[in-house]
């Protein structure tokens, strides 16, 4: 457990170090499936204040706090919908950074324009459907979740490890925390990208599918061959 919230410490440190959050905007989450536990940021703590002793650690299957003697983020049951719903997720980012959380605003899902984008993140990365007033005022958080895992529907959550939630921001996933900070960081510079390419040619196309698939499957797929072998 301690390993486990030193880990989520150093995630949200990074988080911070990359300045993706300002004051106390955004958190990342670790899961540790073999022990059943989840660290997380705790809520409304200043990174510049925080300690890996004030990570909070709960359990997946109840959400119930086992660990920390501060309250965990308010984005907690977020987390635990999208670790129970994809069991190949180990770390959750979520941000209000500024050019993604423009496009989740605007309610659009982020296009493929280019190779940055596909060496990352498969096709689009989809922007939810606006939530309910039945879902904003009752389990709000637990509901974000349910509106992420309705837009992957069909889709390999860790091909796209990203997503858009309308009229709020991006949440981002991966291996563990610190994966899950290297795409929102990622995240973040492809949606600045693509408002500059609409801003040059508001009727840029996207990518082609074998561009796209080319530079996709060369870092994520069976015969990748981007980077060393481990």
């Amino acid at each position: 457990m301690k390993a486990l919230m030193e880990r989520v410490y150093r995630a949200n440190m990074e988080l911070w170090k990359q300045g993706l959050v300002i004051y106390t905007w955004g958190n990342v989450s670790e899961v540790d499936r073999g022990a059943g536990l989840v660290a997380i940021k705790p809520s409304g703590v200043p990174y510049d204040e925080l300690k890996p002793e004030d990570i909070v650690v709960l359990e997946l299957a109840s959400g119930s706090q086992v660990a920390g003697a501060l309250r965990p983020s308010s984005d907690t049951p977020t987390h635990l919908a999208l670790y129970r719903a994809f069991d190949t997720v180990g770390g959750i980012t979520h941000t209000h950074s500024r050019h993604a959380t423009a496009w989740a605003q605007a309610g659009v899902s982020l296009p493929c324009y280019g190779t940055t984008h596909a060496d990352y993140f498969y096709q689009e990365v989809p922007c939810t459907r606006g939530m309910t007033e039945e879902e904003i005022g009752g389990a709000y958080e637990a509901e974000t979740g349910t509106v992420i895992i309705e837009a992957f529907a069909g889709r390999d959550p860790m091909a796209t490890p990203a997503v858009l939630v309308k009229n709020h921001g991006p949440f981002t996933w991966g291996r563990d925390g610190l994966h899950s900070v290297e795409n929102a960081v990622v995240l973040e510079e492809v949606a600045a990208m693509a408002e500059l390419t609409r801003s040059i040619h508001p009727g840029a196309e996207n990518a082609s599918k074998s561009l796209m698939d080319k530079h996709f499957f060369r870092k994520h797929g069976k015969g990748a061959y981007y980077g060393q072998k481990k």
